[in-house]
């Protein structure tokens, strides 16, 4: 994620990356290959002009930065997020925001404390088919959501830094790591749940790395989602979602083209326009436009994050109980 940061950044107008640290000597070189679910550019990047570091503390030290992108493993986040708005710099931290609410609340204490942005990087809330859909949903054109399922479904994960996705003491396993992009986009879209009601299976990482889940809202509108990365080698990663309402069905799906529809209760399908660009690329705009000063539509806030890290604890709790678990 540092290598699409890094790019994204490259292209924004009035920004300039100045510094990179990685404890990984190798990282820096800037030509390493770069693995994950969805396709993205593997050109080699030039850092000649760049500051590179090893040492966190002594970049902070020595460069005036305005903003700091955490693209470390999970467990990391909380320390040098904390570390890096203490030094009065903004702060774009992948998703999800930490291991534990105790983790995101002090995330949450050091930017009100420095008075500085903390964004977390829920991309899913950016992803142009994701935010299309949210605002059929909101218009109410189509009527109320009667029910809607979402899935998100991957082969093991073999491309992380010393295997740290397949880690759960590190990633806290699927569940938190790939489902909350789904749990995250739920309470986006919905509201946070009452309740969760989930089974869930034990994968290579020691954690749960396949989960169903059902979301308690007190309108009785059937909300599921399911994901995971247990699948085989070869099959390829899926995002998915089936939104029914009153008067239409909309449906995604990035394997297929269009990825987009809008299927109508009288016949047809309708294909919606809609934005350029990815989660990644919209979200760093977010990002700096808040920097700036410019005012930005209210898409995604820490206490949304915190949230999302609660949802996943509680679909947890739910898994290995086997008994319904309230939200709180």
């Amino acid at each position: 994620m540092g290598h699409t940061h890094l790019r994204y950044y490259g292209v924004q107008r009035g920004v300039r990356v100045v510094a990179i640290c990685d404890g990984d000597k190798a990282r820096l070189k800037g030509s390493e290959k770069i693995g994950g679910n969805i396709e993205d550019d593997n050109t080699a990047l030039d850092l000649s002009d760049i500051a590179l570091y090893t040492d966190f503390e002594k970049m902070l030290a020595e460069e005036q930065l305005d903003a700091v992108s955490i693209t470390l493993p999970t467990f990391m986040h909380r320390d040098f997020t904390v570390k890096t708005l203490d030094a009065g710099a903004h702060v774009l931290c992948e998703k999800p925001m930490a291991m534990n609410v105790e983790q995101c609340k002090d995330m949450i204490a050091a930017a009100k404390t420095n008075k500085r942005i903390l964004q977390i990087g829920h991309c899913i809330r950016f992803w142009p088919e994701y935010a299309k859909a949210i605002q059929i949903v909101d218009s109410g054109k189509y009527g109320d959501v009667l029910a809607a399922s979402f899935r998100r479904v991957s082969p093991v994960p073999g491309w992380s830094w010393k295997n740290w996705l397949i880690h759960a003491k590190q990633s806290g396993g699927a569940i938190m790591d790939l489902h909350i992009h789904d749990a995250d986009y739920i309470q986006y879209l919905f509201g946070l749940p009452q309740a969760v009601r989930s089974e869930g299976a034990i994968g290579p990482s020691g954690g749960f790395d396949y989960v169903t889940t059902q979301y308690v809202y007190k309108n009785s509108k059937v909300v599921s989602a399911e994901g995971g990365f247990v699948m085989s080698p070869d099959f390829k990663f899926e995002m998915s979602f089936v939104i029914s309402l009153e008067k239409a069905t909309i449906v995604y799906d990035c394997r297929h083209t269009p990825t987009l529809q809008v299927c109508l209760a009288g016949g047809g399908c309708l294909t919606p326009k809609i934005e350029s660009g990815d989660g990644w690329s919209r979200e760093i705009t977010h990002f700096i436009k808040k920097i700036k000063g410019t005012k930005v539509p209210r898409i995604i806030s820490p206490a949304d994050s915190l949230n999302a890290v609660k949802i996943i604890l509680a679909e947890k709790q739910s898994a290995e109980s086997k008994k319904e678990v309230a939200i709180r």
